[in-house]
């Protein structure tokens, strides 16, 4: 089972406590929840951490992740040797492993033997530590420049490639082990096998790690932020300010209000959905606020997408503002915390993350007003989706909010490539529901991650219906594949399910006259438009 804690706040009453060294590695929090996913407890700690105060946090391993540095550049990451003597079991993957290699004696430098992509392994212990059980034939996922051409003093090589001698090496007597691949991608055919191996062989840790503890230790977190003092959530629609809610309710009950801004941009019939559901699943008090008309006025005339969120994102904490002070008038207690279901993937796309650029803000993390007056609550920041929903399923919610597929806080305001109207509204809202009715007929809801439809308003295209020329809108269509937004891939939906959307949108939506299919990946493109 897949579970996770914040980083800032590791659970002491876990002794099994990973650390994964982020040497600013796209990979580094899918490390941490490949961790998790072998019932371990996992947290990230940056690079430029003193190797005194990670091993005071007493862990039980050390991970060293990937990174996009050259380990003989000047200025590159580094590490003192002292957190390979420490006695602490540590596995170092790509930048890590080339680290572990030139730290303790061994040699890397830039053969010209660089892989990318799918690698054939050849393992040349069968029976080491990481690779008992696994073929002697294997593919990986390599992605360096550099390459191990001598392993330190101690270290058996049990891995290499067709262009690099040492692919893996392990020194059983100190616990260190190090692979050139990134194992915790899944187009390393074994890579979580290996992982595991690490932890219960390497490492000797038993995995106890469960949904249940990450509960318990937010309830605990939650419990000593707030105290005795109130605070409101806002409730967006989506699985995740859902969960963060039930969470935050289990933690301070009534001390919780749930304010839903109708900000007229939600989806067909969202608002009574959340009204019902969400309520009878957790007996929460909930408020719902009709701002649709103070929203579309803040957006009116604006086309820019990051424009369009940061008003989003302005109005929104406005009314919630404006909440606060309602629910002061009628109950009196301070209201001083803003419960917010922020995510990891946010974080990161938000550039929060180690060494990550701001690819999008987001009104979540990105988007809100310097001049802020909660403080904020985020119980799932360092989660993925999947950990959200479990985390969900956990506290009871129904599968109607545990699996709803994700929903960006913004809403359809950046599902319109263009202005933002009512009439445009609308328009896509209908689309919108004949493309999700379709695919929940053909049972596609789970094999894929979403399906955001969008309306490129400022675009007519040329169409003939009813015998005559139209000038209408294109509708396309983004279903992706992923398991945690960090990536994705388009999926692949049958022809006749494609088929029927398409013809359902242009018969009964109109000003509609066209419909596409976007398949483009995750990178480069990202999974909204805007």
């Amino acid at each position: 089972m897949s579970s996770a804690s914040p980083a800032a706040a590791p659970d002491v009453t876990n002794p099994d406590v990973v650390l994964v060294v982020d040497f600013g590695a796209q990979y580094a929090q899918l490390i941490a929840r490949r961790v998790r996913e072998a019932r371990v407890y996992s947290e990230i700690v940056p690079s430029t951490m003193p190797v005194a105060e990670m091993l005071a946090k007493n862990p039980k391993a050390i991970i060293l992740s990937g990174g996009p540095s050259s380990v003989y550049a000047e200025g590159a990451p580094r590490l003192d040797r002292a957190l390979f003597e420490a006695g602490v079991p540590v596995f170092g993957m790509c930048y890590g492993f080339q680290l572990m290699a030139t730290t303790l004696g061994g040699t890397v430098d830039n053969t010209g033997a660089r892989e990318y992509g799918r690698t054939p392994l050849h393992v040349s212990k069968a029976g080491s530590t990481l690779f008992e059980g696994t073929p002697v034939e294997q593919s990986v996922w390599m992605s360096h420049g550099d390459a191990c051409s001598a392993a330190p003093e101690g270290f058996a090589v049990t891995a290499s490639t067709d262009v690099v001698p040492v692919a893996a090496f392990e020194n059983d007597e100190k616990k260190l082990y190090g692979v050139q691949y990134h194992p915790e991608v899944l187009h390393s055919t074994h890579g979580q096998q290996i992982l595991e191996h690490f932890l219960y062989r390497g490492a000797g840790i038993q995995p106890t790690w469960t949904t249940g503890n990450v509960i318990e230790e937010q309830v605990a977190a939650i419990r000593a932020q707030v105290g005795d003092k109130r605070a409101i959530c806002g409730l967006s629609g989506g699985v995740d300010s859902a969960v963060a809610a039930a969470l935050v309710q289990k933690a301070i009950g009534d001390q919780l209000t749930c304010v839903y801004v109708d900000h007229g941009l939600m989806r067909k019939d969202e608002t009574e959905q959340v009204e019902k559901d969400f309520v009878a699943a957790t007996g929460a008090r909930l408020v719902v606020v009709d701002a649709e008309k103070r929203f579309l006025d803040a957006l009116a005339g604006v086309s820019d997408p990051e424009t369009k969120r940061k008003i989003i994102g302005r109005e929104f904490i406005r009314v919630f503002e404006q909440a606060q002070l309602e629910i002061l008038q009628e109950e009196g207690p301070e209201v001083a915390f803003l419960v917010q279901g922020t995510l990891y993937p946010d974080i990161v796309e938000s550039g929060g993350g180690t060494g990550t650029a701001n690819i999008k803000s987001h009104h979540n993390v990105g988007g809100l007003p310097d001049d802020i007056e909660f403080e904020l609550v985020e119980p799932l920041r360092q989660l993925f989706k999947d950990e959200v929903r479990m985390v969900g399923q956990e506290l009871g919610l129904p599968e109607e909010i545990v699996q709803r597929q994700p929903f960006p806080g913004p809403g359809l305001g950046i599902r319109i490539v263009g202005e933002v109207t009512k009439e445009r509204l609308d328009l896509l809202r209908e689309a919108d529901a004949i493309a999700r009715e379709e695919l929940t007929k053909a049972g596609l809801d789970r094999e894929i991650w979403q399906c955001p439809v969008v309306l490129l308003a400022d675009v007519r295209s040329v169409g003939v219906q009813g015998d005559g020329r139209t000038y209408g809108h294109p509708i396309v269509l983004r279903p992706v594949s992923s398991e945690d937004a960090m990536t994705a891939d388009w999926s692949r939906l049958p022809y006749e399910v494609l088929a029927k959307i398409s013809t359902r949108i242009t018969n009964e939506v109109a000003d509609v006259n066209r419909v596409v299919l976007d398949v483009t990946s995750k990178p480069p493109g990202t999974i909204e438009w805007e």
